[in-house]
């Protein structure tokens, strides 16, 4: 499965540490994430990232476009609700575009961990059954 990753600044140490904490079910899935986040990421647990743009110069919106062309299975947006964010429209975009097309996410580490264990035991396969629906519909 696709699982974006994302955190904004005051975030960044809580989901590498998570990420670390479940190194053994992400190392199963391909992980997008913004820039740094990837980054920081990549040298905490060695894990391949693919990286797209930090958040507020469009990254936020490339995961968009992945989610909007049902490419992105789970989403991992750990948010700071105390901090004003200058991109706070696309933040709002991405999260309007996960509930439009099913997309689980998670914004916090309490909701992140339930969706790890579920990914974990194959409750998110239904996944798969929506991507193979669409194909069908798009040939």
């Amino acid at each position: 499965m696709n699982i974006a990753l994302i955190a904004h600044d005051n975030k960044k140490d809580d989901l590498i540490e998570f990420v670390t904490a479940y190194t053994h079910v992400f190392q199963q899935h391909q992980l997008f994430a913004t820039g740094t986040t990837g980054l920081k990421i990549m040298k905490a647990t060695n894990l391949p990232v693919h990286r797209f743009k930090s958040g507020p110069l469009g990254g936020d919106q490339e995961i968009g476009s992945m989610i909007a062309k049902n490419e992105m299975d789970l989403v991992l947006f750990f948010r700071d609700p105390l901090t004003a964010q200058p991109h706070e429209p696309d933040v709002s975009a991405l999260l309007r575009l996960c509930d439009v097309y099913s997309v689980p996410l998670g914004t916090n580490m309490g909701t992140a961990e339930l969706l790890i264990k579920s990914l974990e035991r194959g409750d998110l396969k239904w996944r798969n059954v929506i991507k193979e629906k669409e194909d069908d519909n798009n040939e």
